[in-house]
């Protein structure tokens, strides 16, 4: 159990997903995880209505299988295997960083409460963040051609420009959303 339970070298964590990345490049396959939206959406009625989501999903049946291991592995894992009081150790600099913009420290939780309880996603601010969040993910992925781990695992492996792009794009947001956005957003 050690070996499932414990923390794997970074070196171990990447030769695998190598290795995937070879047998989905051998098969003519892409990763990514934004594309199962669309595959969800062309499964249902939006086919009909959107010409973006006409298309057949079902060659695209392998990647709603790993999207929704990766659901079921991630509640297996966090309910089973791990030991939910060592999950997250945050570098006192961060946690002093996030009390001044009235950010609870998580507490063994993955998301501190400020920003992912449910209470909170009901206020005015909340919501609006939610809101505003999910128009950013769902109008961005599209236009961006895929997700962080698309571009980043996918397009940076088969060495595409574009996708060297948008994970520059992805780095720079974040960096503009920590030091910017979270503060104008949270502080007080």
């Amino acid at each position: 159990m050690e070996v499932i339970q414990g923390t794997w070298h970074w070196a171990i964590s990447g030769f695998l997903i190598g290795l995937i990345m070879l047998v989905l490049t051998y098969f003519g396959k892409t990763f990514g995880m934004s594309s199962n939206l669309r595959n969800i959406c062309s499964m249902t009625f939006a086919k009909k209505k959107i010409e973006y989501f006409d298309f057949d999903w079902k060659e695209q049946k392998w990647n709603l299988a790993i999207a929704l291991g990766a659901i079921v592995g991630g509640f297996i894992a966090s309910y089973f295997l791990m030991d939910t009081t060592s999950v997250l150790q945050i570098n006192p600099k961060t946690i002093a960083s996030l009390q001044q913009l009235n950010i609870d420290v998580p507490n063994g939780k993955l998301g501190p409460d400020a920003l992912f309880s449910l209470e909170n996603a009901f206020t005015l601010k909340g919501f609006l963040v939610l809101l505003f969040g999910g128009f950013l993910i769902g109008f961005g992925t599209p236009y961006a051609g895929g997700c962080t781990s698309g571009h980043a695992i996918s397009g940076l492996s088969n060495l595409q420009i574009p996708s060297l792009i948008a994970v520059i794009g992805f780095f720079l947001g974040g960096l503009i959303s920590a030091h910017f956005l979270i503060p104008l957003i949270f502080g007080s």
